[in-house]
């Protein structure tokens, strides 16, 4: 989901410390301050997860500590930072959303033990192309990005009034567990907002794998929500969103615990330093243990959102019966469907965001802030 995972995406609380701190650097340098005890400490962002941006703005929001701080830097209001991290994670998208499409195709392929559709991602990508064309590969782009506005700008919000609420009255920000929390609420809130977004996505991109007589065929992600709504109930738009949720509660704790074991097993090695390149590498494993952890939890969401009722029926009665429905006809390992897309997604899709959201708080700051 989602800024995806930050880690995406939809996304945890790890990640980012190097960059953030340089960043903040560079704040306290333009701003001349002698401390900042609003950021307490390192920051819980790894290069491959979005919650280094919440982060910020948390840290930006929270009162600032310390009794020497000379002058504050002016910044932009909150309600901006929320809009530009929507729009940031928006622009991202653009980029990354064929990733997520053969996600969800891999996730759907051989459903209720027919023939699988495609081998391999790289299989379902040549495919996509070459029956549905340069084009289809961005089918459902309209509902990726509704989702990126619904979500992020829901966890951003959620994450930030809670860390200012629960920073204290020195500035001390919260700890690192209460931290957890807070990034594990605001995912599974911002998770449930976006949820009608998903819904609409994952039907989007599964239609080109259908027969054309069986094909939902929304124009785009407004049809779509509306023809849920009309043909469906307003309830069918959260179908899933349990374990759409639950996938965000279990990104944030996957991240957390992997990258800091990750990135502490590196050091003990004798093979790096407290770097940038260390914390890179410590996001790469970190990724790859919060894919694993999140893909099951990710397909049954994707196959619930999708289903249809079969004789006033629906096809599963709940996420139990999906896992249970894909170990018996599909194999233990078909949970884990899709992982070389996810993973390649949501490393680009942070990386991207952060850029455009510089350039969004560099235009702002020049047109508003300057003088």
């Amino acid at each position: 989901m989602g800024l995806t995972p930050g880690f995406g995406e939809e996304a945890g609380l790890s990640g980012l410390s190097g960059l953030v701190e340089r960043a903040h650097a560079r704040t306290r340098a333009r701003a001349r301050s002698v401390t900042l005890g609003a950021w307490g400490g390192r920051a819980l962002a790894t290069p491959w997860c979005s919650w280094a941006l919440v982060e910020m703005a948390a840290a930006a929001a929270a009162p600032p500590g310390g009794s020497e701080v000379t002058l504050k830097p002016r910044t932009s209001p909150k309600s901006v930072k929320f809009l530009f991290g929507g729009l940031a994670g928006m622009g991202a998208t653009v980029f990354v959303q064929p990733l997520d499409l053969v996600k969800n195709r891999m996730q759907l392929s051989g459903e209720g033990a027919k023939t699988r559709e495609y081998k391999t991602s790289f299989h379902a990508l040549t495919s996509i192309l070459r029956n549905e064309g340069l084009r289809g590969i961005y089918t459902g782009l309209s509902a990726g990005l509704l989702r990126q506005a619904t979500y992020t700008t829901t966890r951003l919000g959620i994450y930030t009034v809670l860390f200012e609420r629960l920073t204290g009255a020195d500035g001390t920000p919260p700890g690192f567990l209460l931290k957890a929390v807070i990034g594990m609420t605001a995912g599974a809130t911002g998770a449930f907002v976006g949820t009608p977004a998903e819904v609409a996505l994952i039907r989007m991109t599964a239609d080109g794998r259908l027969p054309p007589d069986q094909r939902r065929g929304y124009k785009n992600v407004f049809d779509a929500l509306l023809r849920i709504t009309r043909e469906e109930g307003v309830p069918t738009l959260w179908r899933g969103c349990i374990p759409t949720m639950a996938r965000a509660v279990v990104v944030n704790a996957a991240q957390l615990a992997s990258y800091s074991q990750s990135k502490q097993f590196l050091l003990d090695s004798g093979y790096f330093s407290d770097n940038i390149f260390c914390h890179f590498c410590a996001s790469m494993i970190s990724g790859l243990v919060t894919t694993a952890a999140s893909m099951p939890v990710d397909i049954v969401k994707t196959r619930i959102q999708n289903m249809r009722m079969i004789d006033g029926k629906p096809e599963y009665k709940n996420g139990l019966d999906v896992l249970v429905k894909v170990i018996r006809y599909e194999g233990f390992f078909s949970l884990w469907k899709g992982f070389t897309p996810y993973y390649a997604r949501l490393g680009p899709h942070t990386v991207l965001t952060f850029i455009f959201l510089e350039q969004m708080n560099k235009a702002y700051k020049k047109l508003f802030l300057s003088g």
